[in-house]
């Protein structure tokens, strides 16, 4: 599987990490202990400041705005949890891999996707959604693409910073997965990488099995 950035998202960056033979299944303790106390301590912080003013939250918003989606109507993801934890709607464990990922959204202020490779068709391009381009999303709504950053395969949109699709949902079958970090461009090389590394290292502790991973801009495949 080829992935590509289009020049129509430059200059931002994306983690890719790619794994194989993995196990996921109801979350260790461990993981589920962590995401509920981060959560806890979350809600304090949100009891002084609002969930956009997070810099992370705040910068992505920017980025939203910047390529033609409304952050008030289509938020970061991260944003959208942090909502949550603000009403004290905390998140309940779904599966080892969807907690680790919400668990490494909520600390670094910054979109992850995971995605089941067995439901994606052909090769993978980072850009900006179509006009009248259209996905059924994990929210339970039928998502607009137009204008925004989107990864698509040969069916279309599979995920974005806002919502990922139904279609590629990881599940306590999937075997071999695919994370995208949607890095904010603040953030410098070392950080992307050590970013990109930390939640390579947890994933294969907590789920087992092997990856590889990278990191693609425009023109790097």
């Amino acid at each position: 599987m080829d992935i590509s950035v289009h020049s129509s998202v430059e200059p931002l960056s994306f983690g890719i990490i790619h794994y194989k033979n993995i196990i996921v299944s109801e979350s260790p303790q461990m993981l589920k202990g962590r995401l509920q106390l981060f959560q806890e301590s979350l809600f304090f912080d949100l009891k002084d400041k609002k969930a956009a003013s997070f810099e992370g939250i705040s910068e992505w918003r920017k980025l939203f705005k910047q390529y033609g989606k409304d952050p008030n109507r289509y938020k970061p993801s991260t944003e959208a949890l942090l909502r949550r934890i603000a009403k004290q709607n905390y998140l309940s464990s779904t599966n080892s891999a969807v907690d680790l990922n919400n668990f490494f959204s909520l600390q670094y202020e910054t979109p992850l996707g995971i995605y089941d490779i067995s439901n994606i068709s052909g090769n993978i391009q980072l850009r900006l959604g179509y006009d009248n381009e259209h996905f059924n999303g994990l929210n339970g709504r039928v998502n607009s693409a137009e204008n925004l950053i989107v990864a698509a395969d040969n069916e279309g949109p599979i995920g974005s910073p806002a919502v990922d699709s139904e279609r590629t949902a990881v599940n306590n079958e999937t075997t071999e997965a695919l994370h995208i970090i949607y890095f904010r461009p603040s953030l410098l090389p070392e950080e992307q990488n050590k970013m990109l590394e930390s939640l390579k290292n947890m994933f294969i502790q907590v789920n087992g099995g092997t990856a590889t991973s990278k990191i693609v801009s425009s023109g790097v495949l």
